[in-house]
């Protein structure tokens, strides 16, 4: 019998999948007209328009391209672990190069504007987030794609790997709505409350990445969506439940 998400979990998980790619759409059309509209779009010289280079680089990167990575084991439950693997680990490279392309946008901004860094909540969260990546990425990489790891070591680490990726995720969206809230302030003070066009699409985005983060959980803790072992893996996959090598 097929043990693949899609037939575990008949139209539900190609229906989630489906769901969270539209809804990551939505987050990067959302943050774009919200930025374009009404902050008068993007640029690269040290205006006001850089500083809208950050937001849409922090959640495209740090949200939407990272938790495709981190279901991507989900979503192609055929392809050989090599391959995923390899995948998995470039998707989180474009997104550490997007989000670096962010960070220099407002920390260039900052520079020129003359305001001071990393003194809000907001900046703080980033810079947690923006290291434990690295580490992660760091880790995943020294672990899973290079041989030198032995299994008992994989086997240890491996579920460490899984709850800091989805506690990452989660720390990301955090920093993206410290991220919204803080600008929000800063833009609309005075019209916030009285329910300014911006500040309900600005809420609305808000939600969209909670949507987000809550649909890639999901497909990533429910058990009858995990990757079935393909027998020519048998000997190197690692069980969650023994946390041993499986036996050939």
């Amino acid at each position: 019998m097929d043990s693949s998400p899609s037939s575990c979990g008949g139209l539900v998980f190609p229906g989630l999948v489906g769901v969270s790619q539209a809804v990551g759409v939505a987050i990067v059309v959302v943050t774009g007209v919200w930025l374009g509209h009404h902050h008068g779009g993007f640029a690269w010289d040290g205006s006001a328009h850089q500083f809208n280079v950050h937001p849409l680089c922090m959640v495209l990167g740090m949200v939407v391209l990272y938790g495709d990575a981190v279901m991507l084991y989900r979503v192609f439950p055929r392809e050989s672990k090599r391959n995923l693997k390899i995948l998995h680990g470039s998707i989180h490279l474009l997104a550490l190069l997007v989000s670096i392309i962010g960070l220099v946008a407002v920390f260039n901004f900052h520079r020129v504007a003359g305001i001071p860094d990393l003194y809000s909540l907001h900046s703080w969260f980033g810079v947690l987030t923006i290291c434990l990546f690295l580490a992660q990425w760091l880790m995943g990489l020294g672990f899973f794609l290079f041989p030198g790891a032995s299994s008992w070591l994989r086997a240890w680490y491996l579920p460490l790997h899984a709850f800091f990726g989805l506690f990452l995720l989660a720390v990301s969206i955090a920093t993206c709505l410290t991220g919204i809230t803080e600008k929000l302030l800063f833009s609309i003070m005075e019209t916030y409350s009285l329910r300014a066009p911006e500040g309900l699409l600005a809420n609305s985005l808000a939600l969209l990445l909670l949507l987000f983060g809550g649909l890639v959980g999901v497909m990533v803790t429910r058990e009858e969506f995990r990757r079935p072992p393909h027998p020519e893996e048998e000997a190197l996959s690692v069980h969650f439940t023994s946390l041993t090598p499986s036996s050939p």
